[in-house]
């Protein structure tokens, strides 16, 4: 996606990671994101051990706080899709 000077992401990072715990419930995740942090692109998909995490937002700090309250977190992936769009590594 490029981006000019008059075009800006509302949400910059892309936050991507596995939540490895016990009776995790996806629904309860996604239900959680969507009324605690503000973002798009949400995809929480798994098991009750294993959760997939990927998240647009501007606070990826946030989100892997509640992640990790919900287990180890790991494979943890943040990209600035603002540098990206611009053509420098994210």
């Amino acid at each position: 996606m490029a981006l000019d000077d008059r075009e800006s992401l509302e949400y910059r990072y892309d936050t991507q990671l596995l939540i490895d715990g016990h009776d995790l419930d996806e629904d309860e995740i996604n239900d959680y994101f969507r009324e605690h942090f503000k973002g798009d692109c949400l995809l929480a998909v798994g098991d009750d051990e294993l959760i997939k995490i990927h998240f647009h937002t501007n606070e990826p700090w946030e989100v892997l706080k509640y992640c990790r309250s919900l287990g180890e977190i790991y494979d943890i992936v943040i990209e600035d899709m603002d540098r990206q769009s611009r053509g420098l590594k994210g």
